[in-house]
């Protein structure tokens, strides 16, 4: 019997999964048994798999997508039924480094008082820089903070860290573990699985390590919308699901406020740009939330996105230049000039104020400005533009608008978060 039973679960990434398995079988460490999970695929993932790895894996097949932790456990049950004592998970945009797999294993002989341990992952775009070496999750801000995020490896970061969780990208845990807290929660379909998995081992009484001589790459930008408001919705719907489990009873209101307000924010932003689908689905996701309804989205949850580049494109007309201040958003600097050639607006970008010149400010958020004076225009990083009366009066209303919507919401809220933690996902 091997040491360790490797699981990939891949969905439609051809190109990625072949990257990525062969990124294992070139591990130094070898007392491992490789299976892979196709998760519904549509492309020709499961054909090519077979041409090129024939005899080097077991191939699972589900004929249907049952997303991130059902495919995940599709292999996890069936590695765990052959009685491996470590099993691990693998993203299939993910590529191992040749000592990660044999790391995380002698680690986890070597701590007894580890339940999870993840290796250290890096940008696949920017393999310098650390995507995520562990993460802690927020009990006051509601929320998770990923230690070094975006940092430069220089080499002066610890050898590992114990934290609340770790992704699922490249996660080894001990097979008594599962016997405590089971396997993955398959109810969340996709996202906050893998935190809720490991915040588990650590109610259980086991630490969860992210160790830094394990290294994985990984591609960013799961989470971002592309088409449609998929990601959306199962990010916020498991969410606010997580929070409502694992929030103690003193710290619901502030809970139930904290959501409230991140909700009305997404809201008040669609009406101001116009873009109604992501509220729908943001506001379907959290109705969803609050009375339970778990596994794939249902109909009618998620859209098309509707951004309306018009009025970026109305503040470009007549001009020849325009002064920029970025102020720390070099992200959105670069969509509105992408945006302005794109529509073929030859725009000069000047560095530096000048009389006659209209200036554009970004900011991370317009309802919080307190300069009306429309001598500037403002954008924030979520695509709403301050450059009318007209937007200075939804500026003037958002506060009063905002304690309105906590205020009608939060009893709702309430009633219904403490009715699922008295019977269905209470902890």
């Amino acid at each position: 019997m091997k040491k360790v039973g490797i699981v990939i679960c891949n969905y439609n990434k051809e190109d990625a999964v072949l990257d990525c398995i062969q990124s294992i079988l070139e591990s130094k460490f070898k007392d491992y048994d490789l299976y892979v999970v196709d998760n519904g695929s549509t492309d020709n993932s499961v054909k090519r798999i077979k041409e090129k790895y024939p005899s080097e894996l077991t191939l699972l097949e589900n004929s249907d997508n049952l997303g991130g932790s059902g495919g995940f456990n599709t292999g996890l049950k069936e590695a765990y039924k052959k009685g491996y004592p470590y099993l691990m998970c693998v993203d299939n945009d993910a590529l191992l480094d040749e000592n990660a797999v044999g790391n995380l294993y002698n680690f986890l002989e070597n701590h007894s008082e580890v339940g999870m341990a993840a290796a250290k992952v890096y940008h696949l775009e920017a393999p310098e820089y650390v995507q995520q070496f562990g993460q802690k999750i927020d009990f006051e801000n509601f929320c998770t903070e990923v230690y070094y995020y975006n940092e430069f490896e220089d080499g002066s970061m610890p050898e590992y860290l114990y934290v609340d969780s770790v992704a699922a990208c490249s996660l080894m845990v001990k097979r008594s573990i599962i016997d405590k807290i089971g396997f993955m929660p398959e109810e969340n379909f996709l996202y906050w699985d893998d935190t809720e998995w490991c915040y588990k081992c650590n109610l259980a009484g086991y630490k969860v390590a992210s160790v830094g001589s394990a290294k994985a790459l990984h591609a960013m930008g799961a989470k971002n919308e592309a088409v449609n408001t998929f990601p959306t919705y199962y990010a916020w719907r498991n969410w606010i699901v997580f929070f409502a489990k694992y929030t103690k009873e003193k710290n619901l209101e502030k809970m139930a406020e904290t959501f409230l307000g991140s909700l009305f924010q997404v809201t008040y932003e669609g009406l101001h740009t116009g873009s109604q689908n992501r509220t729908k689905t943001v506001m379907l996701a959290y109705d969803d939330a609050i009375h339970g309804v778990m596994g794939k989205a249902g109909n009618n949850r998620i859209f098309n996105l509707d951004y309306d580049d018009t009025p970026f494109l109305d503040l470009f007309k007549g001009k020849e230049k325009i002064y920029l201040e970025e102020n720390q958003f070099p992200g959105t600097a670069e969509l509105l000039k992408e945006l302005a050639a794109d529509n073929g607006y030859n725009i000069t970008w000047v560095t530096e104020p000048k009389t006659n010149v209209p200036v554009i400010s970004l900011c991370e958020n317009i309802f919080k400005i307190e300069d009306l004076s429309l001598q500037k225009i403002y954008i924030d990083i979520n695509r709403c533009i301050f450059a009318t009366e007209e937007d200075a009066l939804d500026i003037i209303n958002y506060n009063y608008s905002k304690r309105s919507f906590i205020y009608a919401q939060k009893p709702i809220f309430l009633e219904c978060i403490r009715r699922l933690r008295d019977s269905k996902i209470g902890v």
